[in-house]
């Protein structure tokens, strides 16, 4: 048996076991690379430490993971100077209409409001992304 594999040395010093073990769940098994007993560790036992080499596996969130339904826009229409300046000037008299509702507590309903002020001058000026 290779030495970094011994857990275990009889007191004669004559004897070399396996006999200490890691365990892990199933699901993480994948996630092993490396299981070996380090000798030079200095531990006042007759036992070796074990060490155990693993991966690190990140979970992604569902949310992320799923796809975008949202409308796509064509962005590329802004490359175009006449789109740009009828964009821009869709922008503006919105939030030109906007600063007169700002004076509304609700900072969720504020965002809202701008958040579709945008959608709805791109929607119109850019169309949608075929």
């Amino acid at each position: 048996m290779p030495h970094h594999k011994y857990t275990w040395k009889s007191p004669v010093g004559k004897t070399h076991h396996q006999i200490d073990h890691i365990l892990i769940d199933r699901r993480w098994h994948t996630s092993t690379l490396d299981a070996r007993s380090c000798r030079g560790a200095h531990c006042d036992t007759d036992h070796y430490l074990v060490v155990a080499k693993a991966r690190k596996r990140l979970a992604v969130s569902k949310q992320a993971a799923q796809k975008f339904d949202g409308e796509t826009f064509n962005h590329k229409k802004l490359n175009e100077l006449e789109v740009r300046k009828q964009y821009q000037i869709q922008i503006s008299n919105r939030f030109a209409a906007l600063e007169n509702l700002i004076d509304d507590k609700d900072i969720n309903r504020t965002w809202e409001n701008i958040k579709e002020n945008i959608k709805t001058s791109e929607k119109e000026s850019l169309g949608l992304h075929e």
